[in-house]
């Protein structure tokens, strides 16, 4: 696939994903860690995520624009 159109689908996946989480453990979290520890737990939920979920449902949801 294309860089760029995969870069695009990278993004459309990321942003609700990281937003989700922040929604739900951001307020907890700063009152217990500074931010690198955040940044650490934030990811290491993200990553996968994006990794088994986001980005397999993603591509064949998209896979017809991909591969024009």
């Amino acid at each position: 696939p294309n860089r760029h159109k995969m870069v695009l689908l990278t993004w459309v996946g990321i942003w609700p994903v990281i937003t989700l989480v922040l929604l739900l453990v951001l307020q907890p979290l700063l009152k217990l860690f500074p931010l690198p520890v955040i940044t650490l737990i934030v990811t290491a939920a993200v990553v996968p995520l994006m990794g088994y979920v986001v980005m397999p449902f993603l591509t064949r949801t998209f896979h017809d624009w991909l591969h024009r």
